[in-house]
């Protein structure tokens, strides 16, 4: 039960701009799963949610950038292990591996749901990640570098 809700916290706090913990507990029991604030609050803990500021200048959970949850230990080991290189070129990011495992890794990153990643194609040892702009493709790559 507790994967399930920590999933729709992830769902609820990419698809919404939560400001609070309430605000948070409330979407939570509207979706069936019944919750105080103090669970909220340790499953903020647990996921290491950190709060950002929004365009509008108002704050919203969000994941803290370069974690990822227990279930993605199997990915992040395959980005360890294959990732020889990266380097931004314009909204692309070029990554390198060691041979075979370009596909291993492009399928680790959509697993991952990295948000600025909006596509990528994979060859034998090289993938190319677009991102919607320059400063996505550095985000990215500033992710990556906190897992490999």
């Amino acid at each position: 039960m507790k994967n399930k809700r920590h999933e729709k916290i992830i769902e609820l706090i990419e698809k919404y701009d939560i400001e609070t913990q309430e605000e948070l507990a409330g979407l939570l029991n509207d979706a069936g799963f019944l919750v105080t604030q103090a669970t909220v609050s340790r499953d903020i803990k647990k996921l290491e949610l950190i709060k950002v500021k929004t365009k509008g200048g108002h704050q919203k959970y969000k994941k803290e950038v370069g974690t990822f949850d227990e279930r993605d230990d199997k990915y992040t080991r395959v980005l360890k292990d294959a990732v020889t290189g990266m380097e931004d070129a314009s909204n692309i990011v070029v990554i390198k591996t060691v041979p075979g495992m370009a596909m291993a890794v492009a399928a680790a990153l959509d697993s991952l749901k990295i948000p600025e990643i909006i596509g990528s194609i994979a060859g034998d040892d090289t993938i190319m990640c677009a991102t919607k702009d320059v400063k996505q493709a550095k985000d990215v790559i500033e992710k990556l570098h906190l897992i490999v």
